[in-house]
């Protein structure tokens, strides 16, 4: 069972022994993952963008069809994030109905009226945050963003993610330099993405003082 769980975790580093040994399984492996990691929030450590760019290298390279690799991982990360969503909007009604004193009723109040204004970019940035992504659908349902509006930006940031990645690694995945320092780029990557998000989320901080002056 730890091996299972070693490989699980490790697949980006061995994705070419599962697909030797699984054949056409691997489709399914593959959205497995990408549907646990998106949709269950108990399940962030799996592997995402890693995995995404390394399954695009080996579309490249013949032993993957990435056609239907990211038309099946894009079906599975939408999914994922709206069954995350659904639980989250499942269980925001009953945190508002009942009087829960280890929850802040207010603090959901503003979660909620900041997805309305914000939900779209959040949803969108959180596709390409590890952890991020995995929560930012489930907040979204606790605080009740609009079906419709979260679906839409569910849909444009999962062809962004999944198209993206697995296009990087189709085209660069493969190259030696960046095979070699794969985890390094993937923290730059992350962090291109982090800083923005964070620097809005510092202005809005800082505006509001400045405003009121």
């Amino acid at each position: 069972m730890a091996e299972f769980f070693d490989l699980i975790l490790n697949i980006d580093q061995s994705l070419g022994i599962w697909v030797t040994q699984y054949g056409a399984w691997i489709y399914l492996i593959l959205a497995l993952i990408i549907f646990g990691e998106t949709g269950l929030v108990v399940l962030p450590f799996l592997p995402g963008d890693s995995l995404l760019f390394i399954a695009g290298a080996f579309g490249a390279s013949g032993m993957l069809d990435p056609v239907l690799l990211g038309g099946i991982l894009l079906v599975a990360a939408i999914a994922g994030n709206t069954v995350n969503y659904s639980i989250g909007r499942y269980i925001g009604p009953k945190v508002f109905s009942n009087h829960y004193r280890f929850l802040d009723q207010r603090a959901l109040l503003k979660t909620h009226a900041f997805y309305e204004k914000h939900g779209g970019k959040t949803i969108i940035l959180s596709r390409f945050l590890p952890l991020f992504r995995t929560f930012a659908p489930f907040v979204a349902g606790v605080g009740s963003m609009n079906v419709l509006r979260f679906e839409l930006f569910n849909v444009i940031g999962a062809v962004a993610w999944i198209g993206g990645l697995i296009t990087l690694g189709y085209f660069f995945g493969n190259v030696p330099i960046i095979k070699e320092h794969l985890n390094t780029i993937v923290l730059i990557g992350v962090g291109a993405a982090a800083v923005p998000a964070l620097l809005g989320v510092l202005w809005k901080i800082f505006k509001k003082p400045a405003t009121a002056k």
